[in-house]
């Protein structure tokens, strides 16, 4: 992202006006926005002519463009930018929001991940955007591992944890995978797991794999090496992504160059298998970040903007984060200090839990 200040300095009063209500009246119903339109608005009275005049230069500068001959204009991804970063003007989570969100982190459930579900449905009930929330890591030790055979090019790994807590994920194993080759990937796990973490057994089965690798089926030994991959990332135990109201976008979407886009999103998602590169989004600390259009190394291919947090436990950790996908005219002067409360709320309730 690029320091948008200097250009920002070099409007003057009635260019920022117009730009400041070119971008607003973009963002709230996705259409150009023409120069008389913009006469009937603006705080001091000037022609038609003069602000068309200051439309042109603004589009000069690349921070508006013109999707069609004499159509108005819209802003450009680099107009976003620097509304975002220097024009837009915050909004108080309201009090109805604010209801909206407690009533899931203060809600009686003991799962954190359920709880996280519950949040983010309502983030994207309240933002009518998808919700993305990265759930923090599992470090119970390990009691239980099961693998079973859900098709050719389909399998499931059952996770029971010694606190109880039980994860079932979906996966594709290596080819050539049977029932009793997966039997034995998950024996062999077992008689390494007990009183291990993931962590802490993904250590031990490279050890393993390394010391008694002529006694262990070949096959099984690839199941091993390829089922921990999708568990974990390199150094890090695996992340759990929530996505809620795909549905949402889809009725957002006009057309259908807007359908493929958003479906090409919810490809990115199901195919993602890096999923901590969600988090690196928030490495710089705490606070909200706002990736606009291409920006956005995820969703590149999307054209979406996301509105991205990350919450830290007592330590002040980075251990998670939630967010909000959508078009890129988001309501972001709505949808930033709500990503930014939901945040902070998350942190304490998992703070207060631990």
């Amino acid at each position: 992202m690029t320091d948008q200040s200097p250009i920002l300095d070099e409007l003057n009063d009635r260019s920022r006006e117009v730009f400041r209500r070119v971008v607003e009246s973009y963002l709230h119903d996705g259409e150009p926005v023409g120069s008389r339109t913009l006469t009937r608005t603006l705080s001091e009275k000037v022609s038609a002519a003069t602000v068309r005049n200051v439309m042109q230069d603004l589009e000069f500068m690349g921070l508006l463009d013109s999707p069609h001959v004499s159509a108005g204009r819209i802003p450009t991804q680099q107009g976003l930018r620097m509304f975002v970063d220097g024009v837009m003007e915050m909004r108080d989570v309201s009090r109805d929001d604010q209801d909206k969100i407690n009533a899931t982190v203060g809600s009686n459930q003991k799962d954190v991940g359920a709880i996280l579900g519950s949040v983010g449905k309502a983030l994207s009930g309240i933002t009518r955007g998808a919700s993305l929330v990265l759930t923090p890591k599992h470090e119970a030790p390990v009691k239980h591992i099961e693998f079973v055979h859900l098709g050719q090019d389909r399998a499931l790994v059952v996770l029971v944890f010694a606190d109880g807590h039980v994860e079932n994920r979906v996966f594709q194993p290596p080819a050539g995978q049977t029932p009793s080759s997966m039997r034995e990937a998950a024996n062999f796990l077992n008689a390494l797991a007990e009183g291990h973490t993931l962590s802490e057994l993904r250590n031990r089965v490279k050890h393993e794999i390394t010391t008694r690798r002529q006694e262990i089926d070949v096959l099984a030994r690839d199941l091993v090496e390829n089922g921990f991959a999708l568990w974990e990332n390199e150094g890090e135990s695996y992340e759990r992504l929530i996505v809620r109201g795909q549905s949402n976008l889809l009725e957002e979407s006009g057309n259908s160059e807007d359908l493929e886009r958003i479906r090409s999103l919810f490809d990115d998602l199901e195919r993602k298998r890096d999923i901590a590169d969600f988090l690196e989004l928030t490495d710089t600390g705490e606070g909200v970040r706002i990736f606009i259009g291409s920006e956005n190394k995820l969703f590149s291919l999307s054209g979406s903007s996301l509105v991205v947090s990350p919450y830290m436990n007592s330590d002040r950790k980075i251990i998670g984060a939630v967010g909000v996908i959508g078009p890129t005219r988001l309501n972001y002067g709505r949808i930033v200090p709500v990503v930014d409360y939901t945040a902070q709320l998350v942190g304490r309730m998992i703070s207060d839990k631990s």
